[in-house]
């Protein structure tokens, strides 16, 4: 039977992208109409420190997908693989061993959204962001323990299947559903912040719906053409999946805590006055930022298995040719779409995101970092990408951990008070701070990444002459 040519990076990334994209959106409705609140219910600062609540609760959210994307992988990988080996008894035992995982991680988000809502007020000692924070916070966690973590399952199944079409179209049903139920939920019945986290975890069993019957019409196939499966079992099928998923989700994690030291200098450095605006303003900046970097995740979702592809292939020169292809996508994307939207409707997005001067102004300030900064973050993903496609998924980790320490911590620090110092506005030192320590991290990954290229080639052009 004839091999297959693999797709393109770019073909296998563009549903991605869209159902990425889809999924970022969440919580842009959500900080739009929290950014509505104010003039709902006529009490002053409500808006801004609703979208402060928002921003301090990202970490949160951003340590759920850090979990949510590591088991995902790890179960993707094996999933794929017993199912190219005809191995059925593996598939049922990776199904098991997820359900058992997914229940371990849902009774502990459920334990952090109970501290989150017991001791919110301790460690926020203005009222109305503590408020705001601890409903908006409470709901979301609690809820994604009940919905988003047991889409993992189905959504693995649906991606071992190479349908990435399905991931699309999950992610248009939670996007659209998220919005109408906002729009319901705060409009008509009033219901504030609590209304807007209540519609983004209804909005997910939409998705999860979805990649339920999606991954259970893609199995139906797989069982009616089914040959004569092959035996085996695995002796640890949990270890099987952690092997993968831990390393993947300390990226993430260390991702998080990055997130955690800026709303750290933020809300313990800055004068009292300043402190909510800054950290509405950085919401801003950094949910934008995410949404802008939903097509270079995207593209390192596809790029592993195409680059396990190659690597079975023994093709190294043709990860190299696909990095590159992706990079020049990455070019021309922040050139026609990035800059524009930055420079041009980022202050328009500020002032519509934003209730007082203090807020809009700094919002503004952020947005021109926005291009470098997406820039800066690209080789990144691609490259971790790359070394989990061939199944070395330590160098990322530890590249996470230098930008995490040595990098980014540091940056921020430096650019905070070295813009006070030079008394101009503390945002310019936290972006330009930022913008630093991605292409520091990216650029020790992107290098770490092709001198493992070249020996990997190097010893197969070896092993062919021997």
């Amino acid at each position: 039977m004839p091999m297959v040519k693999p797709l393109s990076i770019l073909r296998l990334t563009g549903p991605l992208i869209i159902s990425f994209w889809l999924r970022s959106a969440f919580a842009w409705v959500d900080i739009f109409f929290a950014a509505e609140l104010e003039s709902l219910d006529g009490l002053r600062g409500l808006g801004d420190a609703s979208i402060a609540a928002i921003g301090l609760a990202l970490p949160f959210e951003f340590l759920i997908i850090a979990v949510w994307v590591g088991t995902s992988n790890g179960l993707t990988a094996n999933l794929a693989s017993a199912m190219g080996a005809n191995e059925s008894e593996r598939i049922e035992q990776l199904k098991i061993a997820s359900g058992k995982i997914i229940l371990v991680l849902a009774v502990l988000f459920i334990g952090l959204a109970a501290a989150i809502w017991a001791f919110a007020h301790t460690f926020i000692d203005k009222p109305m962001l503590a408020q705001q924070f601890q409903i908006y916070a409470t709901v979301l966690i609690g809820g994604s323990a009940l919905t988003s973590f047991w889409a993992i399952l189905p959504d693995s199944v649906v991606k071992a299947h190479q349908d990435t079409r399905g991931t699309m179209w999950a992610g248009l049903l939670s996007g659209f559903t998220n919005l109408a139920l906002n729009a319901v939920f705060v409009f008509v019945f009033g219901w504030g912040i609590l209304g807007i986290a209540i519609s983004t975890v209804l909005g997910r069993i939409a998705g999860l719906a979805f990649a339920i019957h999606r991954a259970a019409f893609h199995e139906r196939r797989r069982k009616a053409a089914m040959a004569q499966p092959k035996p085996g079992r695995y002796t640890r099928p949990i270890r099987t999946i952690l092997e993968i998923a831990v390393p993947s989700s300390m990226t993430y994690l260390l991702m998080a805590l990055e997130s955690m030291a800026v709303l750290f200098l933020i809300t313990q450095l800055s004068p009292e006055a300043t402190t909510t605006s800054l950290l509405a303003a950085w919401a801003i900046f950094d949910q934008t930022l995410r949404f802008m970097l939903m097509p270079a995740i995207a593209c390192s979702v596809a790029f592993l298995p195409l680059a396990a592809r190659y690597v079975g292939l023994s093709d190294i020169p043709a990860i190299r040719r696909e990095y590159n292809s992706a990079m020049r996508a990455s070019y021309i994307y922040v050139l026609f779409f990035v800059l524009p939207l930055a420079w041009l409707l980022g202050p328009w997005l500020a002032d519509v995101l934003s209730d007082t001067p203090a807020t809009r102004g700094y919002a503004t300030e952020g947005m021109p970092f926005l291009p470098l900064a997406v820039l800066a973050a690209t080789p990144f993903f691609l490259s971790r990408s790359v070394f989990d496609g061939m199944k070395k998924p330590r160098p990322g980790l530890w590249a996470s951990i230098i930008r995490a320490f040595l990098f980014f911590l540091p940056a921020m620090t430096l650019g905070y008070f070295t813009a006070i110092y030079l008394n101009v506005s503390p945002m310019f030192g936290l972006c330009g701070g930022s913008v630093i320590a991605l292409a520091l991290g990216a650029q020790l990954l992107k290098k770490w990444m092709e001198r493992f290229l070249e020996g990997h080639s190097i010893h197969e052009d070896v092993s062919e002459l021997n």
